[in-house]
């Protein structure tokens, strides 16, 4: 029957698309601790530049606060690079999930299919033995009512 001969490949859909909702899972998982370090950063910094500065900082210290506030800006930026690639990840993950998603939907909606038309075709047979035998029946019948009246 086809239906059968489709089932290994639906159930090799099905792995495949199992493991992309995993992937899916683990890219979705990666970006909120991405997003959460840039949350953490982005925080830091605030309140570093929000730090009032002692009025009678020598030169030497504001130049290495000034130099750590521009550090501390680009691993702000740097990490909200990482969280934007990270994004881009998990939405190419997502594209592969639906995608994933509706080739074994279609694969599945095709072995329906297959399975109505055996059922059908089976239904049918039956019917057609049904007949069958009634017919002989109504031959075995209609013979033994000519003998017995000769």
């Amino acid at each position: 029957m086809r239906s059968q001969r489709l089932d290994p490949l639906l159930r090799i859909m099905q792995q495949r698309q199992d493991s992309v909702a995993r992937e899916v899972a683990d890219r979705e998982r990666a970006l909120g601790e991405q997003q959460e370090r840039l949350d953490a950063l982005r925080r830091y910094a605030e309140e570093y530049a929000a730090a009032p500065a002692e009025a009678s900082i020598s030169p030497a210290l504001l130049v290495n606060r000034l130099a750590f506030r521009e550090r501390l800006n680009a691993a702000v930026v740097q990490q909200a690079g990482i969280v934007d690639q990270s994004r881009q990840l998990s939405d190419v993950e997502r594209a592969r999930l639906m995608l994933a998603s509706r080739e074994t939907k279609v694969l599945e909606q095709l072995a329906d299919s297959y399975r109505a038309q055996e059922s059908k075709a089976a239904e049918q047979r039956v019917q057609r033995e049904m007949d069958d035998l009634g017919g002989r029946r109504a031959r075995l019948a209609a013979q033994s009512g000519d003998g017995a009246g000769s």
